[in-house]
């Protein structure tokens, strides 16, 4: 019995066998992946927030969303930087009011998220299609067609927006629609960037729609490993 008890002390003294080689690494490996996996979920959790938060014009909540220095670029109308100038921007844009107006539509449809997750796990870039039914009842209404490409920053494990910028591609009538529109009647800055200036002027100058240009890609092709260069009709 003694003789049992000194083999089992031995054994439990006995260091644990090493990890066969490359064990480690694949851990490693299989851990970033993993990281960036939910990094990607969560950045289009966090998009798809901003787009039902605008959409009932829930302005604090869609503010919330962008980091303390974080950037709102929609259209022709300047860079607006941090969450209390978003969040103002956002508000007169929409009525100058917390909500929307009676009768007031705002669908912020977004689709097609490409996101790419740096490797560090700690930026993202994306890229999605935006759909946007607008108008006010018995009044007017609209559609918006445009591609956002946005980036992310994850900070203190929180993923959040560092740059929203919407590349608005026209705004059309409903009745008349996009087919009936003159070369750059479906891009203008709004009213409320004349009347609420940015903090900075738009990124770059671009055409819009029926110009075919398309706002530049942030990655390579995911086939060819190519950078996808941007060509118009001539």
């Amino acid at each position: 019995m003694a003789g049992a008890f000194a083999a089992a002390l031995l054994l439990s003294a006995m260091p644990a066998p090493a990890a066969a080689p490359g064990i480690d690494q694949e851990i490693d490996a299989l851990t970033r992946r993993v990281e960036k996996l939910e990094g990607a979920r969560a950045v289009k959790k966090l998009q798809r927030a901003f787009g039902f938060y605008v959409d009932r014009g829930l302005w604090d909540e869609a503010a919330d969303l962008f980091a303390d220095n974080g950037t709102i670029e929609i259209g022709m109308d300047g860079v607006y930087v941090g969450k209390v100038r978003i969040k103002d921007y956002l508000k007169r844009l929409h009525g100058n009011q917390d909500g929307l107006i009676y009768g007031q539509l705002n669908e912020w449809v977004t689709l097609q998220p490409v996101v790419d997750v740096a490797p560090d796990g700690l930026s993202a870039k994306g890229r999605w299609r935006d759909l946007g039914m607008l108008g006010q009842y018995k009044k007017h209404a609209e559609w918006r067609d445009g591609t956002y490409e946005n980036d992310y920053v994850k900070e203190g494990g929180v993923w959040k927006i560092k740059a929203l910028h919407l590349y608005v591609n026209f705004v059309a009538p409903y009745e008349k629609g996009w087919a009936r529109l003159k070369p750059g009647e479906g891009l203008a800055a709004s009213q409320t960037s004349k009347d609420f200036p940015p903090d900075r002027p738009p990124t770059a100058p671009y055409a819009s729609y029926p110009d075919p240009e398309v706002a530049p890609f942030h990655g390579p092709n995911p086939v060819t490993g190519k950078p996808v260069v941007l060509g118009g009709a001539k």
